[in-house]
């Protein structure tokens, strides 16, 4: 024999109801997820190519020294040893 307290529901019967929904939520949501993982278009997830010209590694040096990173001597040992290398 089932007690309904009145006309209400009580609280087994909002508990099912509040559980049927968020079931209902999670499963479609997880099959939406599981449709846009396998088949999503990935265009926006691409790193954009560099828009810079590329640098050569005396233009690289030079910032160095301008920024003060290196100092003169190290500048010039390694602007020699880059020249060195680069000749074939």
């Amino acid at each position: 024999m089932m007690f309904w307290y009145g006309h209400n529901m009580g609280w087994w019967g909002w508990g099912m109801g509040i559980g049927m929904v968020l079931f209902w939520v999670l499963l479609i949501a997880g099959i939406v997820a599981l449709v846009v993982y396998t088949t999503g278009d990935r265009r926006g997830y691409r790193i954009p190519p560099a828009a810079t010209p590329s640098v050569t590694p005396e233009q690289v040096l030079a910032a160095r020294f301008a920024r003060g990173e290196i100092d003169e001597t190290e500048y010039r040992h390694r602007l020699a040893v880059l020249r060195d290398h680069a000749r074939p």
